[in-house]
C-alpha cells in the first residue's frame, strides 16, 4: 500500500477514475478542473494526451496549497483521426460506426506532481482495441441508453453492453477504462519515496 506525507488529489470528473483509485486502496480526495480540450493538427496522439494531462495538472495545482496531484486525459485514435467524447447522441452513433469492425488505439496521458516540490512526471500509455462489426440496432440501443456520452470514443469497455463490442485488446485494460493502473502505480512509487 502506498503511503504519502501529503494529501493526494485526483483532478478528474470521471467516476471510473475514482473507482480505479479506490480499487488499489489509494486514499485521495477528488475535484474537477475545467479545461478546453483542444486537439491540434499534426500533433501526435502521445503528445496530445501528455499536453492535456499536463494542462489539467497546472490548473489543479493552482486550486490547492499543497498535495500530490493526479490528472489524466484519454483519447481514441482511429484511421489517424483523434476522437474524443461525443457531442450528442447523433455524434455518438457516428463515432461507433467509425469504430465498427476496426482496430483503434486508446491513449491516456497521466500527469502527477507534488506541491510544493519539484517532482513532476508526465507519461502516456497506449492500448490497441479491436471492435467486431456492430449493427445499427445495437449502436442505437447503446446510445439511447446514455452510456457513451461521457466517454472518449463513445463506449466503455467496462459497461455491461459496451463490453460486447470488443473482440480483443492488446495492452492495458485499465488504460481503456481511463487510467492505466500499473503505470500510475509505478509513478506514484516515485512520490512515496519523497
Amino acid at each position: 500500500m502506498l503511503q504519502f506525507p501529503k494529501q493526494v488529489y485526483l483532478a478528474s470528473k470521471s467516476p471510473r477514475r475514482r473507482k480505479l483509485l479506490k480499487q488499489i486502496g489509494l486514499k485521495f480526495k477528488s475535484f474537477s478542473v475545467d479545461l478546453d480540450e483542444r486537439f491540434f493538427e499534426n500533433e501526435s496522439p502521445t503528445k496530445t494526451v501528455k499536453r492535456l494531462a499536463d494542462e489539467k495538472l497546472k490548473a489543479a495545482t493552482e486550486l490547492k496549497e499543497e498535495g500530490i496531484f493526479i490528472t489524466a486525459d484519454t483519447i481514441v485514435v482511429v484511421e489517424n483521426k483523434i476522437i474524443g467524447k461525443p457531442k450528442n447522441k447523433k455524434d455518438a452513433v457516428r463515432l461507433l460506426k467509425m469504430l465498427s469492425g476496426k482496430k483503434h488505439t486508446v491513449y491516456t496521458g497521466i500527469a502527477v506532481a507534488e506541491k510544493p516540490g519539484t517532482l513532476k512526471i508526465v507519461d502516456c500509455v497506449k492500448t490497441d482495441v479491436y471492435f467486431r462489426d456492430l449493427n445499427e440496432k445495437e449502436i442505437k440501443d447503446y446510445v439511447n441508453g446514455g452510456s457513451p456520452m461521457d466517454k472518449a470514443g463513445a463506449y466503455g469497455i467496462q459497461d455491461d453492453f459496451g463490453a460486447v463490442f470488443i473482440k480483443k485488446i492488446n495492452g492495458c485494460y485499465y488504460n481503456v477504462v481511463g487510467l492505466p493502473l500499473e503505470k500510475l502505480y509505478s509513478i506514484l512509487q516515485e512520490f512515496s519515496r519523497c
